[in-house]
Order: C-alpha cells, then structure tokens, then sequence
C-alpha cells in the first residue's frame, strides 16, 4: 500500500496493522489520553483537530467530535475519503475512513465512523521525536532578514517547540508570521533549553500543517530539519531529548 501525502508517496505496508483487537486498543489510548486527532478531508481541503469521544467494540464504530464550524462538517460528511492522522508514544497513527456520519453523543452532536479494518504505525527510530513539555513550553527564535524585493526589514519571530528530535523539531507558528515555503532556510535560530542550555542552530522548512483549534483559531505547525548541526549543539539537544524520556518514563511508572 502506498500512502500519499502533499509531500511525496511512501510505502506504508510494512508498518500496517490489522488486528482488530490491537485497532480497537490504539483507538482506546487515543480516547483515554484525550488525544489531539487531525482529521482531513479530500486531501487536506479541510483540516481540523478533533478528539475520539468513543470506541464502541460491539457496535463497531468510533465517535468522533465535530469541527466547530458547520460549513467545515458538512464538507467532511460529503467527502469519501477522510483521514485521520497523531501521535501516539511518539509513534505516528494514520486511519481512513471512507464515509463519516453524523450521530449524537451524550446530547450533543458528533460525527462517527465505522471502526477501521487496518491503520498504520508509522516508527521511524533514526530521529527518535519527543512532545516537548506544554506547562513549560521551549521557545525558539527565528530571525527573520530584510527582504530586498518588498522593502521589509529584518524581524524576529518566537515560536513554541511541540516537538524534537536529533533531526530537528516541531514549532507552532500561532500567528503565521513565517514563511512556511517548503525548503526555506533560516539562519541563526535561538532554541532556549531548560536549565539556560542554548542552542543555535540553522533551519530548514520541510513541511507545514495549517490547523484549526476546537476554538475555532487557526493555527500553523511547522516540521523543521536541522542543517549541518554542530555536533556540541547535537550533544545539548540529545541531553534535552534524554532528560524528557526520563522524565516521561518516570511518570508513566508513578515513580515522578
């Protein structure tokens, strides 16, 4: 099977599942842990993030929260082919549906779909990514030149970390201030560690998700590759990563 993306087409068969009871499970963490949930239609004509409200084994359907805007769920109820992508344990989790419906949970109006046959567990141990804390963000700053050809000067942007790894990381554009052009590079980037650990670095634009908050606020994640890293800033950032795995381990175990 190849999974097609606005970025290319990879081969996702080795990394399938379809085991019902291990679907059902994966579906289950995504409920329990309140698990952010994009969900796109035709494509990525619409995007928003939604939640699983509820998996029901028996009746085989998984419910799903609505988009906050009307116009949006009448499009993705119109739509044949719906994906859903997050992060699970720092494992990527893709399913699909071919139809989603409407249905009321708890008195209130959701969507629902029927519980997939196959998802797909997307593992990539090269660049081992992290979610970065939330009650204490990481803040990275992004120097922005002068444009010659409008006239703009030089600016700097803060972005929030949402994730990292070796490779690079993942930054929330909640503004919209940066050019998100695939390939683009900015120089100089300032990422503020815990602990006053700073590390400079070179970034490169390598993809860019526009999403919409159950707020209704729009909102620009950005997935960035370090390029040509030194290997002292390589050696605070996998500290970083390696204090947040500790940290997380520890809770998941009671122990924190």
């Amino acid at each position: 099977m190849a999974f097609n993306t606005k970025f290319g087409t990879e081969d996702v068969s080795p990394y399938q599942v379809h085991s019902r009871r291990e679907i059902v499970g994966l579906l289950r963490s995504m409920q329990e842990r309140n698990q952010l949930v994009s969900m796109q239609s035709d494509g990525g004509a619409d995007a928003v993030v939604t939640s699983i409200l509820e998996v029901d084994e028996e009746g085989g359907l998984v419910v799903i929260d609505r988009a906050p805007s009307n116009a949006v769920n009448q499009r993705i109820l119109a739509s044949d082919n719906v994906s859903f992508e997050t992060v699970l344990d720092n494992i990527r989790i893709l399913f699909f549906a071919s139809k989603v419906r409407e249905c009321l949970y708890e008195n209130i109006p959701a969507l629902y779909i029927p519980i997939p046959a196959s998802l797909i567990r997307l593992q990539r141990r090269e660049n081992y990514r992290i979610p970065t804390p939330v009650a204490n963000p990481v803040r990275c700053t992004i120097r922005v030149p002068p444009d010659d050809d409008t006239g703009a000067g030089g600016t700097t942007v803060v972005v929030t970390l949402k994730d990292i790894s070796c490779g690079g990381l993942g930054v929330i554009d909640e503004k919209k201030l940066l050019d998100n052009t695939i390939g683009r590079i900015y120089k100089g980037c300032r990422l503020d560690l815990p602990g006053g650990t700073m590390v400079t670095a070179d970034l490169q634009i390598r993809n860019s998700h526009d999403l919409t908050l159950s707020s209704g606020k729009s909102i620009r994640k950005l997935g960035c590759m370090f390029v040509d890293l030194p290997k002292a800033m390589l050696t605070a950032v996998q500290r970083y990563i390696t204090k947040l795995e500790r940290e997380r381990n520890a809770k998941a175990t009671g122990m924190n």
